[in-house]
């Protein structure tokens, strides 16, 4: 069996951080985005401090978790919203629930005490993750965006949180 390690996303993990997210796009239950960003676009809108990746002994990238403001607003200054994607080879071995816990560490402590994210109901893996790692569901956005990779339907998405017990 394989170790993994969390370490920093470096500029060389671009591609395939990349590749990894464009595969679960094609999944359909990942988000309603359905073609990955450029490196350029992805780097302008996730903070720098808390981009991680999952990585096996021989150095392959297993998974990434990285997040972005949740608003500019200083008042929001400790909330952000999280993106966790991990690549389907790799699904089922820890790498998810690997990448949030050390995402929550990373955020906590910077100050930051809401991580948020969206999951459509249908992704019963990423709430069960979620739920594991402390998120809780706070309430679900009915028929809030029309997803045009899958024949323009309408799907709901369930808000997630997770509040820091250490920072008041």
């Amino acid at each position: 069996m394989s170790t993994m390690i969390i370490r920093p996303l470096q500029p060389g993990d671009a591609g395939t951080v990349l590749a990894i997210y464009q595969a679960d796009l094609h999944s359909g239950d990942s988000s309603f985005e359905i073609t990955a960003p450029t490196w350029q676009a992805f780097d302008a809108a996730r903070l720098p401090a808390h981009r991680l990746v999952a990585v096996d002994d021989e150095g392959t990238v297993l998974g990434w978790v990285a997040v972005s403001p949740v608003s500019t607003r200083p008042v929001y200054a400790g909330a952000v919203e999280r993106s966790v994607y991990v690549d389907p080879a790799a699904q089922g071995r820890g790498a998810g629930r690997a990448l949030l816990t050390a995402l929550i560490a990373s955020t906590e402590a910077a100050g930051i005490w809401t991580i948020q994210s969206g999951v459509f109901p249908e992704n019963t893996a990423s709430l069960a993750l979620h739920t594991a790692c402390g998120f809780r569901a706070v309430g679900v956005r009915e028929r809030v965006g029309r997803h045009r990779a899958h024949a323009d339907r309408w799907r709901d998405v369930v808000l997630l949180e997770r509040r820091s017990p250490h920072i008041n």
